[in-house]
């Protein structure tokens, strides 16, 4: 927190600076907006079409738990002309960002903004008090994500108001996609011959509330949260009473608990991606929202066999 709040003051002066030579007309131009995490991004640019360009602030295979913005980073989105972030994110930076641009001439895009957030027990020692934290993960649930599409299209809307038309026409096109992916759920989960999975983290408590699985989760709603040796026990022996064959791994999080879990268990490896951002090889192949939810399906529907 004390380097977030040395960036946040080294980012007021030069960004202060910034703001007295942004042009007055700047939305007659294509707009210049960064974003969080990928799944901001990749609505952002499909409503914004052919009036924006869109940069997610997050590297490519980043933690984006872990992962803090340089104040060279920080000043390039004091000079953009929209900042879009959600609110619920569980990592510091995003809050953090969006709190010291709100003195600054760039408007505020909460995605997340009238969701409501679901919320579960963190992991704790034993002997202690669990607390309950809010899931942040939205964007993996299709029918939240349509929230965030209508934050994100607002947003733009009031960035500049005489592209309204075009903006909607993106937007719904957009929700159809979503609509479209959440019936692909739907119908995948209903032909599972099992309603719960484990995976190294939680960040799927969505898809159990919305398509009524089971989330049995190694780690909790940070990858750094990690169980008890009585956690583990239990997700082992149910494991093997329940014949789990498939435990769930995620392409940009180690969890060294996950992996003893799954020698232990003897279940086969199966990789989800959470999204949070792309990596190098997805960016190479074109992969985005859709493709890899799609994929994620796949792998969801294999897990639940």
């Amino acid at each position: 927190m004390k380097r977030l709040g040395m960036i946040g003051m080294i980012f007021l002066l030069i960004a202060t600076a910034a703001c007295s030579n942004k042009s007055a007309d700047k939305k007659e131009g294509t707009l210049n907006i960064y974003t969080t995490i990928y799944p901001l991004e990749y609505f952002t640019e499909r409503i914004g079409g052919k009036h924006v360009e869109v940069s997610s602030i997050i590297p490519p295979g980043a933690d984006a738990h872990t992962y803090e913005p340089s104040t060279k980073k920080m000043v390039e989105i004091s000079e953009g002309d929209a900042f879009v972030y959600n609110k619920m994110e569980s990592d510091e930076f995003s809050s953090s960002v969006a709190d010291t641009l709100k003195g600054e001439n760039v408007p505020l895009v909460d995605a997340a903004k009238g969701v409501e957030p679901a919320h579960m027990e963190d992991h704790k020692e034993e002997g202690t008090h669990k607390h309950g934290s809010q899931d942040p993960h939205i964007w993996l649930n299709p029918v939240l994500a349509q929230k965030m599409a209508d934050n994100i299209f607002k947003g733009l809307v009031e960035v500049k108001p005489q592209e309204k038309e075009y903006f909607k026409k993106n937007h719904d096109a957009l929700i159809k996609d979503l609509e479209k992916l959440d019936a692909t759920f739907k119908s995948k989960v209903e032909e599972a011959p099992k309603d719960s999975f484990i995976v190294s983290h939680a960040a799927y408590g969505y898809w159990a509330e919305r398509y009524g699985l089971e989330q049995i989760a190694i780690s909790g709603l940070s990858p750094s949260h990690e169980p008890s040796q009585h956690q583990i026990e239990n997700i082992i022996q149910r494991a093997k009473k329940e014949e789990i064959r498939y435990i769930l791994f995620e392409k940009n999080v180690n969890n060294k608990v996950a992996e003893v879990i799954n020698k232990e268990v003897k279940a086969e490896t199966l990789t989800l991606h959470n999204l949070e951002t792309l990596t190098k090889a997805d960016r190479k192949k074109n992969r985005d929202y859709l493709s890899i939810m799609d994929e994620n399906i796949e792998t969801l529907s294999k897990a639940l066999q």
